[in-house]
């Protein structure tokens, strides 16, 4: 009988602080360069992550992460606005990127629960996620997670030599109780 692998030990989610800003830019980087997570081609500058970081912080933004040990940070999840117009207030567009060490052990599943979860208490009232089509392994976690394929956009990307199909996930939550216009 084959052995059952254990589940791996659950890390705790920490409010990510600029002092990880190094292994989060490592971690958004390798994505850049080496997936179609993130349709770009550049790795950004430690300049570029600065001003990301402060504007995340000046908005009230969540970066969270998880440390596998104290000092490795195994992954960040944040969001930012759906789109910049103000009857949008209450949806928000989620990332999730994992360290590709730590890849398959429950970090992008903890990670987003945790960013749900934060959603929840902040009065969100829809998560969407842009994934590419071909990223099997995130489709299947926000799948698992009950979020739903919402649209594709066809071609929206052209990387490593291919077009790439852009899959719009959502997951709507029952929040806020009382919505405002305005």
């Amino acid at each position: 009988m084959p052995r059952k692998k254990s589940a791996p030990p659950r890390r705790e989610v920490i409010a990510c602080t600029a002092s990880q800003l190094p292994a989060i830019r490592s971690i958004y980087n390798d994505a850049i360069l080496h997936t179609t997570a993130l349709y770009e081609y550049e790795p950004r500058t430690e300049e570029v992550m600065r001003e990301w970081f402060a504007d995340r912080e000046r908005s009230g933004i969540p970066v969270i992460g998880i440390e596998w040990e104290p000092g490795v940070l195994a992954g960040f999840a944040t969001w930012g606005p759906f789109r910049p117009r103000a009857a949008y207030k209450y949806s928000v567009e989620h990332s999730v990127y994992v360290d590709e060490r730590f890849r398959g052990e429950g970090v992008g599943r903890q990670l987003l629960q945790a960013i749900v979860a934060e959603a929840r208490q902040r009065d969100i009232h829809m998560l969407i996620a842009g994934i590419d089509a071909t990223n099997v392994a995130s489709v299947a976690l926000h799948g698992s997670l009950g979020f739903r394929c919402c649209g594709t956009v066809r071609e929206a990307g052209f990387k490593f030599g291919r077009w790439l199909d852009l899959e719009f996930w959502q997951l709507i939550l029952p929040t806020p109780a009382n919505p405002l216009d305005g």
